[in-house]
């Protein structure tokens, strides 16, 4: 006689409590895993220094306006002290917007290795000034004839210093703009010396 038939509801009953048992357990499975509470669903977890340079950032946020107010003063003195500094030592870095680059940097060291009339204007003008004070006739003659003098001496060197400067950038920087350079180096010869900012980088005599 043929073997009795397996019946089909017996089956197909078993095959789904497999799979049902089989999903219950995956379930169970990835339950168990561990993942950062603050990573995002459907993403991997963040590394431990992302994590914490995130905390770090979220932590120095301000949060007030007072706390934003104080760090901006805060950054600020330290960019003032850094810009001091370059004033004093010529890094370009930190120079302030109007000094940066190498025209304007050429422009100061052209300026710096050489003797310029309107530098000594200040002294000059301090005596002639003390001459014309003085109630003799002679005197403020000789003041008033001076300051003739200093006026176009300073002009004439100026003159000079600013076609000499034009051929050198024109020579050295074809490509660059140049605009103001001439302007911002004749207002440096008006300085002395020991008082120029940023700080003289050349000795006089000395080829930029």
């Amino acid at each position: 006689m043929p073997p009795h038939p397996v019946p089909l509801g017996f089956v197909f009953r078993s095959r789904a409590k497999e799979e049902k048992a089989l999903a219950d357990k995956a379930q169970v499975t990835d339950s168990k895993q561990t993942r950062d509470p603050q990573a995002p669903k459907g993403r991997p977890t963040p590394k431990r220094s992302e994590a914490q340079t995130q905390r770090r950032s979220v932590a120095q946020t301000p949060t007030t306006r007072k706390e934003a107010a104080k760090r901006q003063r805060d950054e600020r003195r330290v960019q003032m002290e850094k810009q001091r500094q370059a004033l004093a030592n010529g890094d370009e870095r930190f120079l302030p917007a109007r000094d940066k680059g190498p025209v304007r940097k050429f422009a100061r060291d052209f300026v710096d290795s050489r003797f310029c009339v309107a530098e000594f204007f200040l002294p000059m003008a301090v005596v002639i000034l003390v001459l014309s004070m003085v109630r003799v006739g002679s005197l403020q003659n000789i003041a008033l004839l001076l300051w003739l003098v200093v006026i176009v001496m300073i002009v004439v060197d100026s003159i000079g210093i600013a076609i000499r400067l034009k051929k050198q950038l024109a020579a050295r920087f074809p490509d660059v703009p140049k605009k103001g350079a001439v302007a911002y180096a004749l207002m440096r010869t008006l300085q002395m010396r020991r008082l120029r900012l940023p700080k003289p980088q050349v000795k006089r005599g000395e080829r930029p």
